[in-house]
C-alpha cells in the first residue's frame, strides 16, 4: 500500500495515499480498533455533516467572504454535494466506539472536503479547521448533525413504512366488513367482535404512533450548531446560528431552526430520547399486532387457525410441509432490539456533564438503528405478510359459535349469576348454551332463539 504525509498539531501520521482523509481521522483508526468493519458512523451522519457543512459554508461566506472566499464556497459545496449523494462513504471510516463527542467524525468530514476541494482545485485552497470548520466546533457540529439525521431518518423512512401497513390495513377493513368472530381478551374467549373492527384496532394503534413520531419530531428540527465549543458561541458570528438552520431547510426540504439555549442543545439530549420513545411506542404496537397474527394463523389444524398468511418458505428442516409466521417472528425481533436500544439510549443521555454529552455517537448508532430496522421490518412485514391476510370464515364461524363467552347476551334476561351457571353447565357437560340454559329451566327454547343474536353483539 503506498502512503502519504499527513500533519496535525501532534505531528506527521502516514495515510493512505488513496484516501481523502487526513492526520487526525487516521490517529482515530489506529487508536480506536473497536468493532472495526462493523459499527462505524452510520451513513446518515455522514450525509447530515455533508448538509451542515455545505450551509455552514454558504453562511460563512455571505458573513465573512474575505475569509471563506467563493472559490472556497465552491471547493466545499462540490465536497458536501459528493457526500450527500453517497459517493465518498468509503472515506469515512472511524467506528461509533471514539470519542463520546464525535470529535474525530467531525474532524474526518472537514479533512475529506478539504482533500477533496484541494485535488478539485489542483492547490493547498482549504483547510480542514480554518475553512471547513470554520465558526464550528464539534461540540455543536455533532449535535447538530444527529438531530439533522434523526428528522431525515423519521420522516423519510419510518413514517412512510408504518403509512403504508396503516393503507394495508384499511384495504383489509373494508374486505372484511361482515365477518363476526370470537372476541378474546386474558387469551381467553370473550364477546363476539367483527374481524374488521379487530383489524381497525391495529391501524389504530399505528395512526396514533405516526402522530406520536409527528410530535416527537418539533423538538429533534433545533439545531445546536452556532453554539461552539460550550454554548457561548465563542468564534461564531453574529447571525450565523440563525442563517444556518434557514440553510439546511433550504438544502432538505425540511424545516429547522436554531436552538434558543445552546448550553441545553450541548448537554442535554431529551430531544432524542423522546423521540426514540415514540419510535419504541411503534416498535411495541408492531409486537402486538405480529403476536396477533401469528397467534390467530396458528394451526392450521391444532390452532387458533381463524386466518390465513403468506406461505413464503420451507418452516422446518425435519417436518415437511410446515410453514411459519417467519415475518411475524422478524418483526418481533426488531421490536426487542428497538425496545433494548432505547435503553441505551436513556443511560447515554443521562452522561451529560457540565457542558457537554460525551455519549453521543452510540446515542445515535442505536437511534438510527432503530429507525432503520424498524422500518425495514414493517416494510417486510407489509409486503411479505399483511397483505395477503386472509380470513377462514368457516373457522371463525365455528369459534364464534362455540364461545361460552356468548353467554353474556343473555344477561339481561336471566341475570348475571344465572349466566354464569348456563355458562359453567354447558362447559362442563360439552352441550350448547342454548341445552344449558333449557336444562337449567332459566329459558324455554322458543325464548332463548329470540334472544340469543351472536351477530348483533357486535
Amino acid at each position: 500500500m503506498e502512503y502519504r504525509i499527513e500533519h496535525d498539531s501532534m505531528g506527521e501520521i502516514k495515510v493512505p495515499a488513496d484516501k481523502l482523509w487526513g492526520a487526525q481521522t487516521q490517529r482515530s483508526i489506529e487508536n480506536f480498533k473497536i468493532g472495526v468493519g462493523r459499527e462505524t458512523m452510520p451513513n446518515e451522519i455522514i450525509h447530515a455533516f455533508g448538509i451542515l457543512k455545505k450551509a455552514a459554508a454558504r453562511v460563512n461566506n455571505k458573513l465573512s467572504p474575505e475569509k471563506l472566499t467563493i472559490e472556497k464556497l465552491s471547493a466545499i459545496t462540490k465536497a458536501c454535494d459528493e457526500i450527500i449523494n453517497g459517493n465518498l462513504n468509503d472515506h469515512f471510516p472511524l467506528v461509533v466506539w471514539q470519542t463520546g463527542s464525535g470529535t474525530q467524525s467531525n474532524m474526518n468530514a472537514n479533512e475529506v472536503i478539504a482533500s477533496y476541494g484541494n485535488k478539485l482545485t489542483n492547490k493547498k485552497l482549504l483547510h480542514p479547521n480554518d475553512d471547513v470548520n470554520m465558526s464550528q466546533s464539534s461540540n455543536d457540529t455533532f449535535p447538530t448533525a444527529m438531530h439533522i439525521a434523526a428528522v431525515i431518518a423519521l420522516e423519510n423512512t419510518l413514517i412512510p413504512a408504518a403509512q403504508e401497513l396503516i393503507n394495508t390495513f384499511i384495504k383489509l377493513e373494508k374486505e372484511n366488513e361482515g365477518i363476526v368472530k370470537s372476541g378474546r381478551t386474558h387469551l381467553q374467549d370473550a364477546t363476539p367482535i367483527k374481524f374488521s373492527q379487530e383489524i381497525s384496532g391495529w391501524r389504530s394503534s399505528l395512526e396514533r404512533d405516526i402522530l406520536l413520531i409527528k410530535q416527537s419530531l418539533e423538538p429533534l428540527r433545533e439545531l445546536a450548531l452556532g453554539g461552539t465549543a460550550v454554548g457561548t458561541g465563542l468564534n461564531a458570528p453574529e447571525g450565523f446560528a440563525e442563517m444556518v438552520a434557514e440553510e439546511v431547510s433550504n438544502i432538505t426540504g425540511k424545516a429547522f431552526l436554531t436552538a434558543q439555549n445552546k448550553f441545553h442543545a450541548l448537554t442535554s439530549k431529551d430531544e432524542l430520547v423522546f423521540a426514540h420513545g415514540a419510535v419504541k411506542a411503534l416498535a411495541a404496537d408492531m409486537m402486538k399486532i405480529a403476536n396477533d397474527i401469528r397467534w390467530l394463523a396458528s394451526g392450521p389444524r391444532d390452532g387458533l387457525g381463524e386466518i390465513y398468511i403468506p406461505e413464503n418458505e420451507p418452516g422446518s428442516s425435519i417436518m415437511p410441509g410446515k410453514v411459519n409466521p417467519t415475518q411475524c417472528e422478524a418483526v418481533t425481533m426488531v421490536a426487542v432490539q428497538v425496545m433494548g436500544n432505547d435503553t441505551a439510549i436513556g443511560i447515554a443521555a443521562s452522561q451529560g456533564n457540565f457542558q457537554l454529552n460525551v455519549f453521543m455517537p452510540v446515542l445515535i448508532y442505536n437511534f438510527l438503528q432503530s429507525v432503520r430496522l424498524l422500518g425495514e421490518a414493517i416494510n417486510s412485514f407489509n409486503k411479505n405478510c399483511a397483505k395477503g391476510i386472509t380470513a377462514n370464515k368457516e373457522k371463525m364461524h365455528h369459534n364464534l359459535h362455540n364461545s361460552l363467552m356468548l353467554v353474556t347476551a343473555l344477561n339481561p334476561y336471566i341475570g348475571y349469576e344465572n349466566a354464569a351457571k348456563t355458562a359453567k353447565k354447558a362447559y362442563k357437560d360439552n352441550i350448547s348454551l342454548k341445552e344449558a340454559c333449557v336444562k337449567l329451566g332459566f329459558l324455554t327454547a322458543e325464548k332463548f332463539d329470540e334472544v340469543f343474536h351472536p351477530e348483533n353483539m357486535v
